[in-house]
């Protein structure tokens, strides 16, 4: 359990810190950024899985016309979800952006309702209660829904709540989604490169090698996420991945100076309260179940 505990929390923190990295791109356009993701992401995700001789899943899975959807739809979800939070980071929102991941667990629980039609225990209710408190007073308080948090929330939970239903490993999946975009994206990239308006290779080396290594910083936290989750209980995987927001929240008040009012903190304070009865209601749950 401890090495499954380290291996979700460095996943975590390493998302934590995905706003610095971003950031120091922020001169490429985030489509260009995107696109860069989607295609090293798939080559280095091919080169563990020609190494590992992992390759034997691919053809079923390509004449499988309900696989093909499913990742294809998933693909195009992951790829709102990056580019949101992409732009997002470089247009000055990191705070309303790591609101998107405090929401997203309490978002999980209303599409498994709704789409899966699951029932919630009573006490379920109340951490979606207040959550949707914050999230109208936030409303109110921006005089517009906080919808970089919102499609943030709702691109990843529905993200997850399809790869509920995926048949392959994470590693895997997320070979197939990025493959299924790469000719688009490789498509984009070579447009811009004719365009003489590529930031690899004219924008130097620096950023090059940033632009290329979007595919490990990707894969790398899913990977380990992937394999410490399976080792450690429902709730403590829920627990840790408030890690990630945190770090986000911090980096956007502390190191890019965004704006963070009391009126903010009052909101944030009700999502906060929301996610803190959420854990103990699992946590109290999971120890009744094992007891």
């Amino acid at each position: 359990m401890n090495r499954g505990v380290l291996s979700a929390a460095l996943a975590y923190i390493m998302w934590g810190f995905f706003p610095i990295y971003f950031k120091i791109l922020k001169p490429v356009s985030p489509v260009e950024i995107l696109c860069h993701r989607m295609a090293w992401s798939l080559v280095f995700l091919s080169g563990i899985l020609t190494i590992t001789r992992q390759w034997d899943w691919l053809r079923p899975a390509i004449k499988n016309r309900r696989t093909l959807l499913i990742y294809f739809t998933a693909g195009l979800l992951l790829a709102i979800n990056w580019f949101t939070y992409i732009w997002a980071v470089n247009s000055g929102f990191i705070v309303e952006s790591s609101l998107g991941y405090f929401i997203n667990p309490l978002i999980s629980i209303l599409l498994g309702v709704l789409i899966l039609r699951e029932r919630l225990r009573p006490a379920q209710w109340v951490p979606v209660g207040l959550a949707a408190a914050g999230i109208i007073y936030l409303t109110y308080l921006y005089h517009r829904p906080p919808w970089i948090a919102l499609v943030l929330a709702l691109s990843f939970g529905t993200y997850g709540l399809i790869k509920k239903v995926s048949p392959l490993t994470s590693m895997k999946g997320l070979t197939l989604e990025t493959g299924l975009l790469f000719i688009p994206a490789l498509g984009y990239l070579v447009y811009l490169d004719l365009l003489g308006k590529a930031s690899f290779g004219p924008s130097g080396f620096a950023t090059s090698l940033l632009l290329a290594l979007a595919g490990v910083i990707t894969a790398v936290p899913l990977l380990l996420f992937a394999s410490g989750v399976r080792k450690i209980p429902l709730y403590l995987a829920g627990l840790l991945q408030y890690i990630t927001p945190t770090i986000q929240l911090l980096i956007g008040i502390l190191i890019y100076e965004e704006a963070f009012s009391s009126h903010q903190f009052i909101g944030f304070s009700l999502i906060w309260l929301a996610l803190g009865v959420y854990t103990l209601e699992a946590f109290v749950h999971s120890r009744r179940l094992g007891s």
